[in-house]
């Protein structure tokens, strides 16, 4: 995707107190405790929160990631807007650090942020091995990093986004090139996968069965992106414990190859 297209999401907004209210049928207006984030361009409300919600546009988290991406050799691939326009997701990829798995695989490391104007996500800055797999921005994959943030007055590291970035990016680095070639070379035994097996609820237990004879991971690579379909399609995503166990994945599997993660 040409980088053009990042200014599809760089829509100016601004917050308006939602001051008007009705009682007994007669308006007044009062501090109701909750504002109105608007899209400056063509008027449009794209949400309603709590006057504890810390608005951070897309604007400035591209101020603060791009200089500091494309010093680092990543480029703009992917721009997605969902909602008419109140959540993004923008992914880089750092086409000249490919890390060699094995022979033939070769992975690029990524790094998307997402960032929402009516609460449904933070500031979400994930770093890893991702695909696109749904409209409303669902993504799979390796992740190696993650940054997650709530959009709110209280919280302190919002003021450092170029910063966190930055973290991610070495850590990843370190994560790929250290990690990954090792999960790929360890052969899958019978007991990593009944520990895998054991991570998940029975109800998920028919699909992770049918995915295992269909993709035969030969090794910890494999069977990592295995559990992450599981996790993904084979799941109830609106659960906070299907978020919980998706997030053990990666370390876990590292366990059995006998690495600690650098992310732990």
């Amino acid at each position: 995707m040409e980088k053009a297209n990042i200014q599809n999401i760089l829509f100016p907004v601004v917050e308006m107190p939602a001051a008007s209210i009705m009682t007994d049928g007669v308006e007044s207006r009062e501090d109701t405790g909750y504002k109105f984030i608007v899209r400056k361009d063509t008027g449009q409300i794209l949400s309603c929160m709590t006057n504890n919600y810390q608005l951070v546009d897309n604007n400035t988290v591209f101020k603060n990631s791009d200089t500091l991406l494309s010093k680092q050799g990543g480029r703009i691939k992917e721009v997605k807007t969902f909602g008419r326009g109140a959540r993004t997701l923008v992914k880089y990829e750092f086409g000249g650090h490919k890390v060699k798995i094995s022979k033939n695989d070769y992975c690029t490391p990524e790094v998307i942020w997402q960032n929402s104007y009516d609460g449904t996500i933070g500031l979400n800055i994930l770093a890893g091995a991702f695909r696109l797999v749904c409209t409303n921005g669902m993504v799979i994959g390796i992740v190696a990093e993650k940054y997650r943030n709530k959009h709110s007055i209280h919280n302190m590291e919002l003021n450092d986004i170029e910063g966190v970035i930055e973290e991610t990016i070495n850590k990843t680095k370190q994560i790929m090139s250290d990690e990954f070639p090792v999960l790929h070379s360890t052969k899958v035994k019978n007991s990593h996968i009944i520990d895998i097996l054991k991570m998940f609820p029975l109800q998920s237990s028919d699909y992770m069965t049918s995915l295992l004879l269909a993709e035969n991971p030969e090794n910890l690579w494999g069977l990592i992106n295995v559990a992450t379909n599981v996790a993904t399609h084979g799941m109830d995503r609106k659960s906070e414990a299907t978020h919980k166990l998706e997030s053990k994945i990666y370390s876990k599997v590292c366990k059995m190859a006998g690495i600690k993660p650098a992310n732990a």
